[in-house]
């Protein structure tokens, strides 16, 4: 267990239709690293969670909703993905523009899979460099964004990652890059 995260806190912004790995070993690896971190959503309650977008894999305990959230309140944001999951975000306003006030604050943000289409919504994609689930990289191009095909992308602030598969990769990368950022005052 390292402490680089220590005194940070970092908000996870998922609805129902995540896919729970995607969620459940990055909030484990940011424990790990000392981060405090609470799971935002667009509804209190529970958001029901999927495994490889088909099979029901549980719920997660919502611990604030977007809505009362503000971009000051935390430190850096992870997006992760599941088909569902990120299209029920870019309907809601609330999520992107709390997506959009996080990228206009020069604050870390992490995707994987099909979080970036939350980034897309936000319009925050044009001229970056990203990565992602095959199937939405033509809306990542479509939006702007120069996209590659490698397990963790770092383009300044943005992190992202194509897949489960590269979970292990994108839990070391968003660590560091979290750990990086500017301590708060």
């Amino acid at each position: 267990m390292t402490t680089a995260l220590k005194g940070r806190k970092v908000a996870i912004l998922a609805a129902d239709g995540v896919e729970r790995v995607e969620l459940e070993a990055p909030r484990g690896a940011l424990y790990g690293a000392g981060a405090q971190v609470e799971l935002l959503s667009i509804h209190p309650g529970e958001i029901w969670a999927r495994q490889f977008d088909k099979d029901p894999a549980g719920t997660f305990p919502v611990d604030r909703e977007v809505a009362d959230a503000t971009v000051e309140d935390y430190d850096a944001l992870l997006l992760p993905g599941g088909t569902v999951n990120p299209d029920n975000l870019r309907t809601n306003p609330g999520a992107v523009e709390f997506v959009r006030a996080f990228v206009e604050s020069g604050k870390p943000v992490a995707a994987i899979c099909h979080g970036p289409w939350t980034l897309v919504e936000a319009d925050c994609v044009r001229g970056r460099r990203l990565t992602s689930w095959p199937s939405i990289r033509t809306d990542l191009r479509n939006a702007g964004a120069e996209v590659v095909d490698q397990e963790v992308c770092i383009d300044g602030q943005l992190t992202t990652s194509r897949s489960p598969q590269d979970m292990p990769a994108f839990c070391a990368a968003i660590v560091e890059q979290f750990s990086a950022a500017r301590q708060p005052t």
